[in-house]
């Protein structure tokens, strides 16, 4: 069996670390690890860039660019990379690595040189948008409102320190001031036309995400039903390993937390057809499908390894 050798640059983060816990009972894949002492070193980031067969960065984003820049300059322009930063989500070049995108985004994912991982609430308001937009339902500049909740580990080192010592509130809204930086990658991902208003907010559990699209159906054109609404989003995942449209099924409840541990993207569409209203509902696991699981599957496509194994191991 070849073995590909892949490079995690910030493996000591969150998404780092659950990334290598992933890849590395492998069989398939060699990690590439610099000594902790060294792991700013450009010198030993540079050998380790140039030894790998793809390079994924777990890096704030202007330590991302830096990455980038370094493997740049070696011979080929280095590894191949996937970069689970902000920095290159809706750059040119870098292909989104979001593969249920459309019937064509895991044949563009397996090709490229350079993807962009996906954000965590991205992934699941783009999931639920996507479908509908391309399928003239939500029209692309359709005023939308997104709210979603995440488990406090993906708010970075601080909050995560809060809340384990018990000092941070129980839950809490935040980007008050209608800005975010998810929100140009969900903009242009979705189709979106107009910025939606996003709304995110965390509460006091470690990890598992909501995220949740409110629609009056008499304001869109056509007249669609709830019905027809999960019919599009059930034709486009037919078939999908990891995204599954769900029947609610007279359920009034829905938990964040069933799918950690997972790489599993559960959609739901909630309705009243009396008052022609419905409720997109996304669950996934921030790091999971929101993070370092969608970071195993990207890198499986990339170098054209066993799903199977992806699946096991995302």
């Amino acid at each position: 069996m070849v073995q590909q050798k892949v490079f995690i640059d910030g493996e000591a983060g969150t998404t780092g670390l659950l990334i290598r816990e992933r890849l590395e009972n492998r069989a398939d894949i060699t990690l590439i690890q610099i000594a902790p002492d060294r792991r700013k070193d450009p010198t030993a980031r540079g050998e380790a860039l140039a030894a790998a067969d793809v390079a994924v960065l777990c890096l704030p984003d202007d330590a991302a660019r830096e990455a980038v820049a370094l493997a740049d300059q070696l011979p080929g322009g280095g590894p191949r990379i996937l970069d689970a930063s902000t920095a290159y989500r809706t750059a040119s070049g870098w292909t989104y690595g979001f593969p249920e995108l459309s019937a064509e985004q895991a044949n563009a994912v397996r090709g490229a040189r350079r993807v962009s991982n996906p954000g965590c609430y991205p992934t699941g308001a783009i999931a639920l948008l996507r479908p509908l937009v391309d399928a003239g339902i939500i029209p692309a500049d359709h005023p939308i409102t997104i709210n979603a909740v995440s488990g406090f580990s993906g708010g970075g080192k601080s909050m995560i320190a809060a809340y384990e010592a018990g000092t941070a509130p129980a839950f809490e809204l935040y980007a008050l001031g209608l800005e975010h930086k998810h929100l140009p990658e969900l903009v242009a991902h979705a189709g979106l036309t107009r910025q939606p208003i996003f709304i995110p907010s965390v509460g006091n559990f470690r990890q598992g995400m909501l995220v949740s699209i409110p629609l009056h159906l008499d304001t869109l054109p056509g007249t669609p039903t709830v019905a027809d609404i999960e019919a599009a989003l059930a034709a486009r995942y037919e078939g999908s390993g990891w995204v599954k449209v769900v029947p609610t099924a007279g359920q009034t409840k829905l938990e964040p937390e069933a799918l950690n541990g997972s790489n599993m993207l559960e959609l739901r569409v909630f309705g009243h057809p009396a008052k022609r209203q419905a409720l997109l509902v996304a669950r996934l696991d921030n790091l999971g499908k929101g993070a370092s699981g969608a970071a195993v599957q990207n890198l499986a496509l990339m170098l054209g390894l066993d799903q199977g194994q992806a699946a096991r191991a995302a």
